[in-house]
């Protein structure tokens, strides 16, 4: 009788255990402790990094310091057109983005729909970046949204990327901060003018980097950021 009662009690025990892990797990927050701000970049290979051994996320991160949580959820490629070739909404980079539950969410998508075989369907780009803005806007964190103005292209060719097709979609971009109320943070006027940060004259560098970084973090802040 001893031992039944024994291995009754063990059960019971391992029962709880059990169940208090899996609502630890369940209740888990995706927040860092304490007061956090969190920002998600989402963005092409620009955001990304492709050219960049640092990226603006990583140097945005420094800038604003440890109250303020950065992450990168740029995706090479991937366009914001839903019918692009490599649409953004199909990645793992969007839902992840998403559960992060940010308090802050930038943009900068638009740069690969300005080629041919995505232009192709962009009069679907004010509606698709529509719903794209007011996804994340009505996530439980009900974040800020920042729309960004995409870096200039200073030579047209490079993978169908071109200027002239930029400059369509950024009227449209101003647009939508306005009726989203959300803010502008305008990477194309930071950059215009120095080709010699964009190697490849799509991608900056990690200089140019770092000027978007500061761009992005004055727009967050309302002050001046100085770069560490």
């Amino acid at each position: 009788m001893n031992s039944l009662l024994k291995a009754l009690h063990l059960s019971f025990a391992l029962t709880v255990l059990t169940l208090s892990a899996k609502a630890q797990t369940n209740n888990a927050s995706p927040t860092p402790a304490g007061n956090v701000t969190r920002v998600a970049c989402v963005g092409d290979s620009i955001t990304a990094g492709a050219r960049s051994k640092n990226p603006y996320p990583a140097q945005l991160q420094a800038m604003l310091g440890d109250k303020w949580l950065v992450k990168n959820f740029g995706v090479s490629a991937r366009t914001l057109l839903k019918k692009g070739d490599h649409p953004y909404w199909i990645e793992k980079a969007f839902q992840n983005a998403k559960d992060f539950q940010p308090n802050v969410v930038i943009i900068m998508l638009g740069t690969n729909d300005t080629k041919p075989q995505n232009w192709a369907h962009h009069d679907e780009f004010y509606a698709d970046f529509k719903e794209l803005v007011e996804t994340f806007k009505n996530l439980p964190s009900k974040p800020r949204i920042f729309l960004v103005r995409p870096t200039p292209v200073f030579a047209a060719g490079n993978y169908g990327i071109n200027e002239k097709n930029l400059d369509v979609e950024i009227p449209i971009i101003n647009q939508l901060a306005t009726e989203e109320q959300a803010g502008i943070i305008d990477f194309h006027v930071a950059l215009n003018m120095k080709p010699q940060l964009e190697p490849d004259h799509v991608h900056p560098n990690a200089d140019g980097d770092t000027i978007m970084a500061q761009t992005a973090a004055d727009a967050l802040t309302g002050k001046t950021v100085t770069p560490p």
